[in-house]
């Protein structure tokens, strides 16, 4: 199947991101938000970034031309009904997901494809509560969606051999490099990632070194673009935790359980560069 139209549920963070390298990459593009104000947020950043790649001279006045009309937005769940592929990237939360994907699967063509942009949630789950199972993938971004390269193309045991290939497809036509993943909570990057950040933050409660100092010794030492705190602040402290809970829920193993610091943090409102405080101070130069 080729995809020609997709559907992006939510245009946050990562949903204005998956939104803007569809529409760039020539594909009709619809994004849904639950009420206009969140959607105007969502295209105004949109027009926000493509504005800088055309400053950065990345981007020419006639592709950021033919991105905007390729882009369009709406409140209604009916607005996606023709779409080839709705991707969703909305709060992750199971049951959120759910209600979602269910509005969407009385909609769509029986041939269109469903997605989940999750980093924590088994597909499966999601999968089963669909009437089609064999045509739900996942497809797990990296923010900021624009710079990032890497797309996780996850496969249940029901996702049918050419479903995987068109999303497979799907990934590389709109500039992405995709790699195959099992159903598996976290699937490659943060099943790998998630214990490292939770491990630094071990390290800096037993005295092992300094924020400052971990930091730099991972860059230097492993040669690292930016140590784990440094990492941590830029996601967020609160959705690490959030998917270390999920991860440990999944799994049952210490690595994935979050430290009592993780946990103190999020509660003092300290999450990062969000916040304006994290493991750093950004209130301060």
């Amino acid at each position: 199947m080729e995809i020609k139209s997709v559907g992006v549920l939510g245009c946050g963070l990562m949903g204005s991101g998956i939104a803007e390298v569809c529409a760039r990459a020539g594909l009709k593009t619809v994004v849904r938000e639950v009420d206009q104000g969140f959607l105007d947020k969502g295209l105004a950043k949109i027009h926000g970034s493509l504005g800088k790649a055309l400053e950065k001279g990345k981007l020419s006045v006639e592709a950021r031309d033919k991105t905007a009309a390729n882009l369009s937005g709406t409140t209604r769940f009916e607005d996606l009904a023709g779409c080839d592929l709705v991707i969703e990237a909305i709060v992750e939360n199971l049951e959120e997901k759910r209600r979602s994907f269910g509005a969407l699967d009385g909609l769509l063509r029986p041939e269109a494809m469903l997605a989940s942009n999750t980093s924590s949630l088994t597909l499966t789950q999601l999968a089963a509560g669909t009437s089609r199972p064999d045509r739900f993938v996942g497809l797990h971004f990296f923010n900021p969606v624009p710079v990032m390269k890497l797309v996780e193309v996850v496969r249940t045991i029901l996702t049918s051999e050419e479903a995987f290939d068109s999303a497979m497809r799907f990934a590389r036509a709109v500039g992405k490099e995709p790699i195959a993943c099992k159903d598996n909570s976290g699937f490659v990057v943060n099943r790998l990632l998630v214990p490292y950040l939770l491990d630094a933050i071990r390290a800096l409660e037993e005295g092992v070194g300094s924020v400052e100092d971990i930091d730099k010794g991972m860059q230097l030492g492993c040669g690292y673009p930016m140590g784990p705190f440094t990492l941590l602040d830029f996601v967020g402290l609160d959705t690490t935790y959030f998917i270390a809970n999920i991860m440990f829920d999944e799994y049952r193993e210490k690595r994935f359980a979050p430290p009592a610091l993780l946990k103190q943090m999020v509660q003092a409102g300290r999450l990062g560069r969000k916040s304006g405080r994290g493991f750093y101070d950004y209130g301060k130069k």
